[in-house]
């Protein structure tokens, strides 16, 4: 049996005529009238009572008719979805993000892929470290990443999307809290919050190369893998930070943000793995690139 004798069959039974489901299928009435006969040979079954006048459904048939629409509807569904995941327009998107980024350029992001692909399901991991944002690639547990560079795993594909102006991150009553600018020497006596060490995240490593540049090394008091509690023990006083500026949507009582002087970026880049692209990561890289350039 194949799908072309359900086809003809519904047609045939909708019509309940063989020249008019022929002249709608646009095929000859004689191969048609051959196949329905095919199919019920196969079934062993009468699906159709014929006279010269009329043609009618027996009771199996129309029983039979039922179960063909309903099978034939859900092939051509299946048909349709399988087209627009395909097409990218349809299907899952697991995104993975650094904590500085889920506070200025993800939530459009998000509201963009919701907006123009309403057939995906967005799920969101934020907060997440880069080590453990490429772990999550890798295992396939995340599509896409938001993360800072370097990323070294050679499976993992990097694009930078932007960059990010770096701030320093003061209590209010820092004494350069009402400053235009700062020094990162000006910090030499203060204790830092910074996110995990051990190269488990770019801007630990960035804080100390600024640090070092600036001839001293940074007394560290805290180590922390959220943004949002960095920059609440900024602002309870338990010491300063250097942030990119994206952090300050994050506009908690207590703590200023004051930019670098000179100016220091730090880079926001999209990462996937090639092998386990799929046309949504495509069209969900193509928005963020839109996104950014906008911006």
């Amino acid at each position: 049996m194949e799908l072309r004798h359900l086809r003809y069959f519904r047609v045939v039974a909708e019509e309940l005529h063989f020249r008019r489901a022929a002249e709608r299928l646009n095929i000859a009435q004689p191969p048609l009238s051959a196949q329905i006969k095919q199919l019920e040979a196969e079934l062993g079954v009468q699906l159709l009572l014929r006279s010269t006048r009329q043609v009618e459904l027996t009771a199996a048939g129309a029983v039979y008719l039922e179960r063909v629409r309903e099978i034939l509807d859900a092939v051509d569904t299946a048909g349709y979805q399988a087209k627009r995941v395909a097409d990218g327009v349809q299907g899952s998107l697991a995104i993975g993000c650094v904590g500085s980024a889920t506070y200025s350029l993800f939530p459009r992001f998000v509201r963009t892929l919701r907006e123009e692909l309403p057939g995906i399901d967005v799920s969101v991991r934020g907060e997440m470290l880069v080590p453990d944002q490429v772990a999550a690639l890798e295992a396939g547990e995340i599509d896409l990443a938001l993360l800072r560079p370097p990323v070294t795993s050679s499976r993992v594909v990097v694009e930078t999307m932007r960059s990010d102006r770096l701030f320093a991150l003061v209590p209010d009553s820092h004494r350069v809290a009402e400053r235009t600018h700062v020094r990162v020497e000006s910090l030499r006596h203060d204790e830092f919050v910074v996110h995990p060490g051990l190269d488990r995240s770019t801007l630990n490593r960035l804080v100390v190369e600024l640090c070092a540049e600036a001839g001293f090394v940074p007394r560290i008091r805290h180590e922390v893998a959220e943004t949002s509690t960095l920059v609440t023990l900024v602002a309870a006083g338990l010491g300063v930070a250097i942030v990119p500026e994206p952090t300050a949507a994050l506009a908690i009582a207590g703590a200023s943000y004051v930019p670098l002087e000179p100016e220091t970026s730090v880079d926001l880049a999209a990462a996937w793995v090639p092998d386990r692209t799929s046309p949504l990561v495509e069209r969900a890289v193509r928005l963020l690139r839109e996104i950014t350039v906008a911006s």
